[in-house]
């Protein structure tokens, strides 16, 4: 039977009569079909326990000035509850099968919404709970907005299951809020959200994104765990106190994100971006190595999540790393350019940095090979740029024997050149020294090399000319296999020289020569020696060779060998008393360079 009761001012006696009238008696429930209770006043409590709406349920701008309760109550069509005033408590363990409006309500008792089923749009946008609020176990089907609304108690969603989208942007929650073991199966919206108190997002599942953008959390004790198929956007979030954030996710957003306290961000497969990012305390972030666990101890349920579940920091950039700290990190990928402080940035467990190039490459006319180590992706960047590299397919893997394009590939204005690059490894080299992880350090003071070799508008011209130099010899004293390479060429060099003009065809021998005057008397001698000269056969010889050997032999260590020499072998002795030492200590030092703790 349709109704219309707009304005009625209702006792809970008159109530009681009306629902008996409209009782079913083969059901024993009130059955309704349009009802109209708009602008109605409930004086006493209202009981629809067990009424069945078949048409539109209208409660827009209605007063409840004690109890409401809508137990067991099914809406079959839309209802609305818009602009309405709960002055007691309000139990909606009910069935909404429309959309379902309570807009701009106000529930100045507990609101209890806990069981409910809503298979249309819920709408509670601007709605205001003054007390507690329980949504703990109901279901959503399709859009929920909460966007504006105001819980002053405690808000509990949890076990709640939201198969549609859900919002909650703008929504002041003063007290606890607990989402707890919530399925959002659809994207979930906490934009400008507030969060006066402490907030727990533990078990929670995300199948679409999960957006935090501007939310405020300033009691935040524990965050998650969580597992999110897309993106946890944390873009502006601020939080106020000490907070862990427990995160599995394909990428984690916190550009701009404001930490005032410490907090550990321990995160699983996903990738994090940390542009801009405000931290006025230790900010750690870490590869957590295995599944998180719930309360119960068991694992918690990534099978949404495909891929490898290593980490990748993709951008530093404009973050004072002084308070940062990144565990078993990839950072592969990660531009650091723009960051302050780097070299107080600290790396600790396994941290990844992007191989060179491998194998063998075309320069000119002949084949070169890369030196393995360690680099920048701001170095893959401005070298892939200015060898006219095409981009790299987009969502493709990296190819490991081509340099790595940038995000702003080929314009050379928005790519970093060799003098910022050889700041970024100066800084990061002074924080691997500073941690006493010399061989850490190690690549990126070849990197930093590199740069400056390659910089011809920060580096003079003789300065690079030094530097061309060092890196052919050794490696920028951190190639031992280049040096001893090289010092085996000095040596065979020498030792072809002294056997060809070095040694003499035999030892020099002194001659005695005087004169007796006529008719006796003094004699005098004077004692000389041949000048050392070059056979004119017969030079290489295995005695000439053994002779050459100690001569090398002797220069390399800085020693004369007193073998008698040609002028010529004098002074290629002297040349190599002076290369091959040099060449043996730098073989020596890059040796150091790598094993010193």
């Amino acid at each position: 039977m349709d109704i219309d009761h707009r304005g009625t001012p209702f006792t809970g006696a008159l109530l009681d009569q009306l629902l008996t009238a409209l009782t079913d008696p083969s059901s024993q429930h009130p059955h309704l079909g349009e009802a109209d209770f708009a602008e109605a006043q409930f004086s006493g409590d209202a009981r629809f326990i067990g009424a069945q709406f078949f048409g539109t349920a209208g409660f827009v701008g209605t007063q409840f000035a004690a109890d409401a309760w809508f137990a067991q109550v099914q809406f079959s069509g839309d209802t609305g509850f818009g602009g309405a005033e709960f002055y007691g408590d309000a139990w909606f363990q009910a069935r909404f099968s429309g959309e379902a409006h309570f807009s701009g309500a106000r529930f100045s008792g507990e609101a209890q919404f806990g069981g409910a089923e809503f298979s249309g749009e819920v709408q509670f946008s601007g709605a205001k709970f003054s007390g507690d609020v329980w949504f703990g176990g109901a279901e959503f089907s399709r859009e929920a907005e909460f966007s504006g609304a105001e819980f002053s108690g405690e808000a509990e969603f949890g076990g709640a299951r939201f198969s549609g989208e859900a919002r909650f942007n703008r929504t002041q929650f003063c007290r606890d809020a607990r989402f707890n073991h919530v399925l959002f199966s659809g994207g979930a919206q906490f934009i400008d959200a507030q969060f006066a108190s402490h907030v727990r997002f533990a078990d929670v599942q995300f199948s679409g994104d999960a957006d935090f953008i501007g939310a405020q959390f300033p009691a935040a004790a524990r965050w998650g765990p969580l597992v999110c198929t897309g993106e946890v956007n944390l873009v502006g979030a601020v939080f106020g106190a000490p907070v862990t954030l427990e995160i599995a996710a394909s990428g984690v957003a916190c550009m701009r994100t404001r930490w005032e306290s410490t907090a550990t961000v321990q995160v699983r497969h996903a990738e994090v971006n940390l542009s801009y990012a405000v931290l006025a305390a230790p900010v750690a972030v870490t590869a957590h190595p295995v599944p998180f666990t719930t309360s119960n101890d068991d694992d918690v349920d990534e099978s949404l999540l495909t891929g490898p579940d290593r980490v990748r920091v993709t951008s530093v950039q404009g973050v004072d790393a002084a308070h940062l700290v990144l565990t078993d990190i990839d950072l592969s990928d990660c531009l650091f350019s723009g960051a302050f402080h780097l070299d107080q940035l600290r790396l600790e467990g396994r941290t990844t940095l992007a191989p060179a190039p491998t194998g063998f490459h075309r320069r000119g006319i002949g084949p070169i090979r890369w030196t393995r180590r360690r680099t920048l992706a701001e170095e893959h960047h401005w070298r892939a740029q200015s060898a006219g590299q095409p981009p790299n397919p987009t969502g493709a893997p990296p190819e490991p024997r081509r340099w790595r394009t940038g995000p702003h590939h080929p314009d050379p204005a928005r790519t970093p050149d060799p003098d910022d690059v050889a700041a970024l490894y100066r800084q990061l080299r002074k924080a691997f020294e500073d941690g006493k992880n010399e061989p850490g350090a190690a690549d990126f003071y070849y990197g930093e090399c590199e740069m400056r070799r390659h910089d011809h508008a920060g580096t003079p011209k003789a300065e690079r000319r030094l530097l061309w130099a060092y890196w052919a010899l050794s490696g920028y004293g951190l190639r031992a296999s280049r040096a001893l390479g090289w010092l085996a060429a000095a040596m065979f060099t020498t030792i072809l020289l002294l056997m060809a003009f070095g040694l003499p065809g035999s030892s020099p021998r002194q001659e005695a020569t005087g004169t007796v005057p006529a008719g006796g008397g003094k004699v005098t001698f004077t004692i000389d020696k041949q000048d050392p000269k070059n056979p004119v056969e017969d030079r290489f010889t295995s005695k000439r060779f053994d002779k050459a050997l100690s001569v090398t032999l002797n220069s390399v260590v800085f020693r004369s060998s007193g073998q008698d020499l040609t002028t010529a072998g004098t002074y290629i002795e002297m040349t190599s008393r002076i290369i091959e030492p040099a060449l043996l200590t730098l073989a020596v030092l890059a040796i150091r360079g790598r094993i010193k703790r």
